[in-house]
């Protein structure tokens, strides 16, 4: 064993610790407290923007060759989980980020990746990603908004429901069909600017939790766009939509890990300060009983989402698989995380003024966005390896 302390399997690199560490600093310095009022005032995480934009951490994932931190997928999973800890509605900034513009970064010409890539990189602004409709939520392929090609434009015309920063961000990532004769090889995907003629907002969504991030229609009235603002060749935008949402659910997944984390860490010293009976309540098997259970669960999500995130990196062809399993999985675990952290706390975990109801809020939505975890199951056992 004379060799053990040079065994890197399964131990995250010297880089990615000092990372978290980092974050981790930022976001109990800068992020925390304003999380609390973020959620009960439901208004967007300004402070968390500035102080990521300017850590240079609110797009790590945009390679350095269009000005980014270039930073890996498990960089990014990190950067997330961090964040999620102290506030869930902060963490979309980075998570969205990623999510609208990976399509560019995947799919896009060089003249889109530069064009777009490098504003997201400044924080001269953020990506929004335009999937879900009103009537097309897990059903992708049954959207309606269409693409008409006239001359060197394209004409748009829809709603997208669900889309997550919208309103705040200058950027959407717009999918929508080209060829209603084709089903999903018929739809393709369109960089859309928030300042483009036509585009418009609904109101908010009143939401059970990540009141901070903003979700709200978006709506394509006539809305006139340059050809070369094509994701990819036309047909192709489904794909690309699907391609992403491998690598992204791993961010949920990071997210999720956040959320819960930030529950186990507050319940483990709620129960040492807490008295009952004349003791600390950690001091009954009862409790120490649950909160095995929610550190093992945590580990267990923490070590498949890592896992994930290095397939996504390495592009493995079990990659589909394991971001689906993360993201169902971590997620159910957040959710059963963030309820025991709450009963932990008893009737103060039911009030406002303890950040575990939060939590359980926020938690909810990892089981639902980027494909319910009933459609996670589907994707799995499709592709089960």
């Amino acid at each position: 064993m004379a060799g053990a302390p040079d065994f890197d399997l399964y131990r995250l690199s010297e880089e990615h610790t000092m990372l978290r560490e980092t974050v981790r600093a930022l976001a109990e310095a800068k992020i925390a407290p304003h999380a609390a009022a973020v959620d009960e005032e439901a208004r967007f995480p300004q402070e968390a923007l500035d102080a990521l934009t300017a850590a240079d951490l609110h797009a790590v994932h945009v390679p350095e060759s269009y000005g980014g931190a270039g930073a890996d997928a498990l960089a990014t999973v990190l950067v997330i989980e961090e964040v999620a800890r102290v506030c869930a509605s902060s963490s979309l900034i980075p998570a969205v980020n990623k999510l609208g513009s990976l399509p560019v970064v995947l799919s896009g010409s060089e003249e889109l990746k530069k064009k777009y890539l490098g504003p997201l990189a400044k924080g001269d602004g953020m990506f929004s990603y335009c999937l879900s409709e009103p009537d097309a939520g897990s059903d992708a392929a049954g959207m309606k908004t269409k693409a008409v090609r006239d001359g060197d434009f394209w004409v748009l015309n829809g709603v997208k429901r669900w889309i997550t920063n919208a309103g705040v961000s200058e950027y959407y990532t717009v999918m929508a069909v080209t060829d209603p004769e084709k089903r999903s090889k018929g739809i393709s995907a369109f960089v859309v600017e928030k300042g483009d003629e036509g585009v418009s907002f609904g109101a908010p969504e009143k939401k059970l939790g990540i009141k901070g991030s903003p979700t709200r229609e978006v709506y394509f009235d006539n809305v006139r766009i340059p050809a070369d603002r094509m994701i990819g060749e036309e047909g192709t935008g489904f794909a690309t939509a699907m391609k992403t949402l491998d690598h992204t659910r791993i961010t949920i997944a990071a997210q999720a890990l956040g959320i819960a984390q930030g529950a186990l860490d507050y319940a483990k010293g709620y129960v040492q300060e807490r008295k009952q009976f004349g003791k600390p309540i950690g001091d009954f098997q009862g409790v120490q009983f649950m909160l095995a259970d929610m550190a093992m669960k945590l580990e267990a999500a923490r070590q498949l989402t890592y896992a994930a995130a290095a397939k996504s990196e390495r592009v493995e062809a079990d990659l589909t698989f394991f971001g689906a399993a993360a993201k169902c999985y971590a997620s159910d675990a957040a959710m059963e995380i963030t309820t025991d952290a709450v009963q932990l706390l008893g009737g103060y975990g039911y009030t406002r003024d303890y950040p575990v109801e939060r939590m359980m809020r926020d938690a909810k939505i990892t089981q639902i966005y980027e494909g319910t975890n009933q459609v996670q199951r589907i994707v799995m056992a499709r592709n089960l390896p």
